[in-house]
């Protein structure tokens, strides 16, 4: 493999990893993996809720206070 197709492979994993998280952010996937990852880090004493009830609670939270979504 040459050196500029070497780039060229480097640069395509890139942009394909953070074309990936900012959808998969943008959609709310990681949420719950960001919901635990603060509890860890800000309030290591609290267990967090499983994930079930995490989408249970944001989906509840959703619907009583809308916001500026379209539906």
């Amino acid at each position: 493999m040459s050196e500029l197709t070497q780039r060229a492979a480097t640069f395509a994993r890139r942009t394909g990893r953070g074309a990936w998280w900012y959808l998969t952010s943008l959609m709310g996937d990681r949420a719950y993996a960001t919901y635990v990852d603060h509890l860890r880090r800000a309030h290591p004493e609290q267990t967090p809720v499983s994930e079930r009830q995490f989408w249970r609670e944001r989906y509840a939270d959703q619907d009583r206070s809308p916001g500026s979504r379209c539906c």
